[in-house]
């Protein structure tokens, strides 16, 4: 007797109550995955998306290709910058507890994917980030200040008030604007790499959408482009497990690596350790140096766990196991990499410790000069007339008048 055909409806491996259940991931073993050439045919490197780079191991010791050995001080650089990561969203976390913003998304146990590629790229490359990548932001010298002005819609706000919090952008460090639609990034990348090739230059593009936005349109159209006209761009999906409350199976994850999304169109594809610093950093130059020499577009599927609630407005205890991420196999991305320095006698749990109340007491002055520039409730205020501003070259007439109405309004 034939089966019947049967609706398939993807299920998460463990739900509120149970045992975490992490079977599904398909882990290699540290070092195992080797490192080809930049210049090898996409057909030669599948195996690249279905493996995991990884380079530290359960003992926190660089193994394999590709270890990209980097200098300890400069590991130490790469910790600090996670870790500042983790109090600024730790901070801003309990100041929208307190009501004092609106709205805020933390990128806790994914610092490692910003901080990482950011040190791998080069500061011409332009970057067109999602909602976790403020660590990007402050590696590339966007002040905290600044950050937490924006989220207070303040005076000093850089979006004048027109975004949601945390969704930054800083033209002077090659960063673009957040976007709340999802995956819109993914084309604009392409489209900058394009331009790039174009002009002849040799700075690239790089992007970054959660594993639920690979099944949006964007992400397939951008891929397309970039395969086709061999943009050099970097596509990374970080598979954080969830999307907002939707397990990544959703969005296709159970049936393949997201890294082979782009293998039907000759783009090679990289399953990496998004909580090993030393993979990803590797990796990424590794893509970065194939789209330099015009070998095209790579994606890179990072694989991590999202620590905690998708945003303040949700509840993560609704629809996984409460001690979920502490059972992820892969870990901390920041207790990794200060394990790592420990093993390698160029740090401390005491340095540690005391670098954590040090960056506490520099996110909390920041923190105390952004409510200067005025909050949700207390003054100063952004003036409401700006928002008529940048919308045209000049100013039609129309608008003109509703400005001039606003302020008749206000002065009544």
């Amino acid at each position: 007797m034939r089966k019947k055909s049967r609706l398939h409806i993807p299920s998460s491996s463990a739900r509120p109550g149970e045992k975490p259940d992490f079977e599904y991931l398909n882990l290699s073993p540290a070092g195992s995955v080797d490192k080809p050439p930049i210049d090898s045919r996409t057909r030669d490197i599948e195996h690249l998306s279905t493996g995991l780079v990884r380079v530290l191991d359960d003992d926190h010791q660089a193994q394999g290709p590709w270890n990209p050995d980097i200098d300890p001080a400069e590991l130490q650089t790469a910790l600090r910058w996670m870790l500042l990561n983790r109090v600024f969203d730790q901070r801003m976390w309990k100041i929208q507890r307190q009501g004092r913003i609106s709205f805020y998304i933390e990128a806790t146990g994914e610092e490692a994917i910003s901080i990482a590629q950011a040190m791998a790229l080069r500061p011409g490359d332009m970057c067109f980030p999602s909602y976790r990548n403020q660590g990007l932001y402050m590696y590339r010298g966007v002040k905290l200040v600044d950050m937490m002005c924006q989220c207070l819609s303040n005076t000093r706000d850089m979006c004048k008030g027109r975004q949601l919090p945390i969704m930054y952008h800083s033209r002077k460090a090659n960063v673009f604007s957040i976007s709340g639609n999802l995956g819109t990034q993914y084309p604009h990348a392409v489209g900058w790499a394009m331009a790039s090739a174009i002009k002849g230059e040799d700075h690239i593009a790089a992007s970054w959408v959660g594993d639920g936005s690979t099944a949006e349109a964007d992400f397939h159209h951008a891929l397309t482009f970039a395969a086709i006209y061999q943009a050099p761009v970097i596509l990374n999906v970080v598979n954080n497990q969830w999307a907002i409350s939707t397990f990544q199976g959703f969005a296709g994850g159970e049936r393949r690596p997201f890294a082979a999304r782009g293998l039907g169109l000759g783009i090679p594809g990289l399953r990496v350790d998004g909580n090993d610093l030393l993979a990803i950093y590797s990796t990424t130059l590794w893509a970065a140096a194939r789209a330099r020499r015009g070998g095209g577009p790579t994606l890179i599927e990072l694989v991590t766990y999202r620590g905690g609630a998708h945003s303040t407005s949700d509840d993560p205890t609704k629809y996984r196991p409460k001690d979920e991420w502490a059972s992820f196999p892969l870990g901390d991305p920041i207790e990794r990499l200060k394990q790592h320095l420990i093993a390698l006698g160029h740090w401390s749990e005491d340095q540690h410790e005391k670098l954590e109340e040090e960056l506490k007491v520099e996110v909390l002055a920041a923190w105390k000069e952004a409510q200067q520039y005025g909050t949700m409730t207390e003054e100063p205020f952004l003036d409401p007339a700006t928002m008529f501003d940048d919308v045209f070259a000049e100013t039609p007439s129309n608008l003109e008048s509703q400005r001039r109405y606003m302020l008749e309004i206000e002065g009544s």
